[in-house]
């Protein structure tokens, strides 16, 4: 008995066991999701309620089996957006943010512990604006520290005890406006590791980054400069230090030590006092900050020479001060060559400070007493001297060399598919303050010298078919540089110009606007090349790319004007020929001015503007054209958002002529936003022929009326506006041989269909589909107490809805002495924006009067024959007299409209 009970009792326990496990297993997985919402309340509460901005993530993904036994919570595309005056501008966007935290300390929700953070793909774009404003200053102030009290670290939601971090693939961009500054790091990877929840620890961090950018003033210190950094940083959390002693930092090929500390004093307060040089004095260490040359074989080149390189940022940085620094790079007796090309460069000589004794902006000064090399005994001399760049920026420089461009691939490497050739000519100098030059006291300030480019051709692999300048010189004096002669080819169009630069040193020195004027013919110039349009293969999907990123921001430092002609243009499909006209660039929009150009069998002017000041993604535009005599299927084919406005023109064969004024928004693909567009103008059809139109081949064979479905037409003259993605037209008449009709109504960007039309046309035109049509009508004119007759002209009524493609028809007779003329006076005094009462009341009046005429007629004609009265003259037509009598009025109200319009300014405001 014994025997057989031990083995049911175990297979109870492991029963038992088994099911305890499923539950466990059950409630991981369910207790994410259970408390999923308070979680993600608790997350944005605790978040946007300590910061003056925006924060917001798409999704969370909550697991206890990631972290197991910890929490995980990840949000997905996190992103901190500023308000006010950074109002739109992304501070920070993250594709992915992983925290492992405590599952308890989350359920009850008083503290939460936090012991892993990754980040994945973070961006962060900091600015400093021209008015010194910082874009991250987002933390709410402290309302504890205006009490004097102690802060209460007992209410506080968020205890760390994190462990370690890690950043992937990170993007960092700093750009102080005000100081002229700038930083860019791409590719960035760093994690530490250390236990914050202790007072004082050590974190042990590893960093690398593949493309570091740093630029002050017009100086490039670092241009795709590659960092690697391993460093303990000794952290002190009651006096918020961090310091730290490292060899081990490679900027290139360069060896630096650096020991320091940083002091965080608030939110946007910093004291420092770092040291850092490099312990190498082998040049070629130095010649690996030079991107050109550490890219291409760096290991197998010869050097000799000696540098030294070393400085130091010692003071407290706030958003209103910088710390004082140096930075002093020597290079001396200097010499390297390729192995495998004939030539080296020699003699380099250079000596670089840049030092700030202080922090205060205005006591930096960049020194530059030497730069000297040496290229087939060709010397290249330079040097530099900045002083004072914010109150009254001093200058002192000179720049003096002849270099043959073809000898250049003799001493240094370049890319595959490069090809350079080419003289160049500089003997510049200039020296002076500013301040003489803004106030046009020109004799203060000493510039002299000039440029010249002689049959310089560059080609590479983003440029393959090279840029060619047969001929470029520019002329330095004080008040500005001049281009008298400039010739050149690119992408197979050939130009010459000639110009002035008003403000060249303030716009490379201080970013003030670059201001001038530029004459420029062209010849042949083939868009499609410059823009990729319809092209294949790697060149196309990097411009499809770059497309992608965005539209055209328009330079907020440029002040230029373009005077350009061309003989030949072709973008797409379109061929323009005589182009000439003014583009003029400032306050970050562009103005078009008097374009003309031949264009479409016709000629076209066109004004305008493209502006980024307000929304950099959607461009604000302004248009006007005056457009003669264009071939309507080209002009068709050739505009997208002709096909949207005016759909009709794909059944169209002919010429046109039309005037329109447009305001509305680009869309991220250059591509109009037709929603935002409003806008008035005019067409006039000069001649043409309508064929294949759906809704007019409909009507053509429910009358049984063939010469309907291919219509000549000319002279006809109509007004439109159109808003919220709505086309209206006002009333317009058709006169054919046989018929006449009036049009008025509305179509929608997406191809619905909103008209009314009046037909009169011959019964002996109607076949005999079409005459069952009409007597059909008549009988239910008669059924519902109205006696009609018909007479030579059948006046019809025709509601057109549906879509170009789909449309649907409403045929009456009735209407054609009520609602069809309400109809078309309703469409008549609905126009866009109210812009001309006068015509408006004028129409309204019109079709009232051609509506009373026609109800008068008709009445008039049933009494007579019911009385038995007699009118030879209009005996049997009642409804024709009427029409004709309607059409009289109507042609009069038109020639008086056409008139008052040929009157007015301008008759696309109408």
């Amino acid at each position: 008995m014994f025997k057989k009970t031990v083995p049911m009792k175990l297979k109870k326990v492991l029963k038992g066991i088994g099911i305890g496990l499923l539950v466990l297993i059950a409630i991981l997985i369910a207790v994410p999701y259970l408390f999923k919402g308070q979680i993600i309340a608790k997350i944005k509460t605790e978040v946007n309620k300590n910061l003056n901005a925006k924060v917001d993530f798409k999704d969370v993904d909550i697991s206890l089996f990631r972290r197991f036994p910890r929490l995980a919570v990840a949000l997905d595309e996190l992103q901190v957006t500023g308000i006010d005056h950074f109002a739109g501008d992304t501070l920070v966007a993250v594709k992915r943010l992983d925290i492992a935290m405590d599952l308890m300390s989350a359920i009850r929700g008083e503290k939460i512990d936090i012991y892993n953070i990754v980040l994945q793909q973070p961006r962060v774009y900091a600015i400093i604006d021209e008015q010194g404003r910082a874009n991250w200053d987002i933390a709410k102030p402290d309302t504890t520290a205006d009490t004097g009290a102690p802060e209460d670290t007992a209410q506080s939601n968020f205890s760390l005890s994190l462990r370690q971090y890690s950043i992937e693939n990170a993007t960092l961009r700093y750009s102080d406006r005000e100081g002229h500054m700038h930083f860019t790091i791409e590719r960035l990877n760093h994690k530490g590791k250390g236990d914050f929840s202790q007072d004082e620890f050590t974190l042990q961090t590893s960093t690398t980054t593949e493309s570091l950018n740093f630029a002050y003033g017009f100086i490039p210190y670092l241009v795709n400069t590659k960092v690697d950094i391993l460093a303990d940083v000794n952290i002190n959390n009651k006096t918020s230090t961090y310091s730290f002693k490292t060899d081990k930092i490679a900027v290139n090929n360069l060896k630096i030590t650096s020991e320091g500390f940083v002091q965080l004093l608030n939110d946007s307060s910093y004291k420092m006092d770092i040291r850092f040089a490099a312990p190498s004095t082998d040049f070629k260490d130095v010649l690996s900050l030079v991107p050109a040359i550490y890219s291409q074989d760096f290991a197998s080149i010869k050097t000799s020479g000696s540098a030294a390189f070393s400085g130091f940022v010692k003071g407290t940085y706030t958003p209103e001060q910088m710390p004082a620094y140096s930075i002093n790079l020597s290079v001396k007796n200097g010499f390297f060559q390729y192995p495998d090309l004939p030539k080296p460069v020699k003699n380099i000589q250079l000596a670089v400070n840049v030092s700030n004794p202080d922090g205060v902006p205005d006591h930096t000064i960049i020194d530059v007493p030497q730069a000297h090399l040496e290229m087939d005994n060709s010397p290249v001399d330079m040097r530099l001297m900045v002083k004072t760049p914010v109150s009254d920026l001093y200058l002192d420089a000179a720049a003096k060399g002849q270099l043959d461009l073809g000898k250049v691939g003799q001493f240094v490497k370049f890319e595959k598919g490069t090809k350079l050739a080419g003289l160049l000519d500089a003997d510049l100098k200039a020296r002076g303050y500013m301040s003489a030059i803004e106030k046009q006291q020109y004799e203060k300030f000493d510039a002299s010298g000039k440029l010249a480019v002689n049959n310089l051709l560059y080609a590479s692999n983003d440029y393959p078919e090279g840029v060619k300048v047969s001929t470029l010189q520019m002329l330095f004096n004080p008040k500005n540089v001049t281009i008298p002669d400039f010739k050149g080819e690119y992408l197979g169009t050939s130009f010459a110009a000639t110009g002035e630069i008003n403000n060249l040193l303030a716009y490379a020195l201080r970013n003030d606007a670059l201001s001038g004027r530029l004459d420029l013919k062209a010849g042949h110039i083939n868009l499609d090349k410059w823009m990729a349009t319809g092209s294949t293969g790697p060149a196309a999907a990097k411009t499809a790319d770059t497309v992608a990123s965005g539209p055209f921001v328009v330079p907020n430092n440029l002040d230029f004007t373009i005077n350009a002609e061309a003989e030949k243009v072709h973008y797409d499909k379109v061929d323009l020929s005589q182009l000439s006209g003014t583009l003029k660039i400032n306050d970050e929009t562009v103005t078009m001015k008097d374009i003309k150009a031949n264009a479409l069998q016709g000629t076209m002017k066109i004004n305008g503007t493209y502006s980024t000041k307000e929304n950099k993604q959607q461009p604000d535009i302004s248009l006007s054209y005056d457009v003669k005599e264009l071939d309507v299927q080209q002009t068709f084919k050739a505009f997208n958002t002709v096909q949207k406005l005016m759909p009709i023109a794909q059944f169209l064969s002919g010429k046109l002529s039309s005037q329109l004024t447009v305001k509305g928004k680009l869309g991220e693909d250059m591509s109009p936003v037709l929603n935002t567009l409003t806008g008035d103008g005019n067409l006039l059809l000069i001649q043409g022929f309508l064929k294949k139109f759906a809704p007019i081949d409909q009507l053509a064979n429910q009358l049984n009326v063939a010469s309907l479905q291919d219509i000549s037409v000319r002279d006809i003259k109509n007004y439109f506006a159109f808003e919220n993605g709505r086309m209206t037209v006002n009333p317009f008449r058709v006169k054919l041989s046989n018929m006449n009709m009036l049009i008025g109504g509305s179509h929608g960007f997406d191809q619905s269909m909103d008209y009314t039309m009046q037909l009169a046309l011959p019964r002996a035109l109607l076949g005999q589909k079409g005459n069952s049509l009409v007597n059909n009508l008549v009988t239910q004119a008669n059924n519902k107490g109205i006696p009609v007759q018909l007479s030579d002209t059948v006046y019809l009524n025709i509601l057109m809805g549906g879509s170009m493609l789909k449309p649907t028809l409403k045929t009456d007779l009735k209407e054609v002495a009520g609602n069809a003329a309400d109809n078309l006076k309703d469409q008549a005094t609905a126009m866009v924006k109210n812009k001309l009462d006068t015509v408006k009341n004028t129409v309204k009046d019109s079709l009232d009067h051609v509506k009373n005429e026609a109800v008068s007629a008709v009445k008039d004609e049933l009494k007579k024959q019911l009385l038995g009265g007699k009118d030879s003259a209009a005996q049997g037509k009642p409804l024709q007299n009427a029409g004709k009598a309607a059409e009289k009025t109507l042609n009069n109200t038109l020639n008086n409209l056409l008139k008052r319009k040929n009157t007015a300014a301008d008759s696309t405001k109408q």
